[in-house]
């Protein structure tokens, strides 16, 4: 691949990244979903479960230690982990210089997103911006670096989308869309919860300018159910990311109504995508963005899909050029920014 990504320690070849996991959170402030009931207490072995899968608790939904993200990436590391992508956009919490910190510290590739999230999380100015303001905003986080740091975004989102979406989300990501066509960046989408929110996403993307093969349509596992329905989003080009890998509740807590498949059902729904010939269109993650799930307070960490989703994939009959084109070669064609030089 020609071309080189952007990490925030700068810009790296994409044949040096390794294993890729491209939705992760190392630094994030999810707390604005909490409930009106939520608390804010310590987390302790006597109310991880409760915590876990309540989702009440405001200390759970913060993401704000370096020395934690630090030690959690080495375990990452020490598993075989070469590169995450913290898909944190502006308004989530994310920190440029913690994560250059964090990438510097831990020896981990982390390559930073960009743009915004749903409309609960825009910064107030995001309604007056027009949408060629937030596409020159999201531009430049690329080309020269977010918040005066010299620290460049690599990737295009998440992308936050409701359902239905707020007006001001459609702008976005349109905006989002134009600027992929500028720089070649990935774009990433988070769907709203329907299942027609991915396939009218990605038409409002590509309306708007975006490739569709270098769009990913991040959630799938809480979003799509019916092989019919992967199948029928893969055949557009783009990528489907499979990305709540450890979350193993038999419901999708903001939906309850919604049968959130396990680890198991997920490389399932992968293998027979595989089988139909759309094993480069598969991306893998964990979507680790609450403290209850990383090591330190009980949870499977980062290295929950190199110690146990890896082997299982291969169990299940997933060769492993498979598994390296959904965890290495998709992953890096879809960070590389083509020509450009180091």
């Amino acid at each position: 691949m020609s071309g080189v990504v952007h990490t925030v320690l700068g810009p790296v070849a994409p044949d040096r990244l390794g294993h890729v996991q491209p939705h992760e959170h190392l630094l994030a402030d999810l707390s604005r979903y909490a409930p009106d009931d939520a608390v804010d207490e310590p987390l302790t072995p006597a109310n991880y479960f409760a915590v876990r899968v309540d989702r009440n608790n405001r200390r759970d939904m913060v993401l704000d230690e370096v020395d934690t993200a630090v030690d959690e990436l080495a375990l990452y590391r020490e598993a075989g982990g070469g590169t995450v992508v913290d898909a944190t956009p502006v308004g989530l919490g994310r920190d440029p210089a913690g994560l250059r910190e964090i990438s510097r510290r831990s020896g981990v590739h982390v390559v930073m997103g960009s743009g915004y999230y749903v409309a609960a999380f825009h910064p107030p100015q995001v309604a007056a911006l027009s949408r060629d303001a937030i596409t020159r905003q999201i531009t430049g986080d690329i080309e020269e670096g977010a918040d005066d740091t010299g620290i460049r975004a690599g990737v295009i989102g998440e992308i936050g989308m409701s359902w239905p979406a707020h007006p001001d989300e459609v702008k976005v990501l349109q905006a989002a869309a134009q600027a992929q066509a500028a720089t070649g960046a990935a774009l990433l989408i988070h769907p709203g919860r329907h299942p027609e929110a991915p396939l009218l996403h990605l038409r409002q993307a590509v309306d708007a300018g975006a490739d569709p093969t270098r769009t990913v349509l991040c959630h799938v596992d809480r979003t799509l159910f019916e092989p019919d329905e992967m199948l029928a989003l893969a055949d557009t080009g783009c990528v489907l990311e499979f990305d709540l890998f450890g979350t193993e509740s038999s419901y999708y807590p903001p939906d309850p109504t919604v049968d959130l498949p396990n680890d198991g059902m997920r490389v399932r729904h992968i293998a027979a995508l595989v089988a139909a010939g759309h094993g480069d269109r598969i991306t893998i993650a964990e979507d680790v963005c609450r403290r209850t799930q990383l090591t330190r307070y009980g949870g499977e960490g980062y290295a929950h899909i190199l110690r146990r989703v890896l082997p299982l994939m291969s169990a299940r009959g997933i060769g492993p050029e498979d598994i390296a084109r959904i965890t290495r070669t998709t992953p890096a064609r879809l960070l590389t920014l083509p020509g450009r030089t180091a």
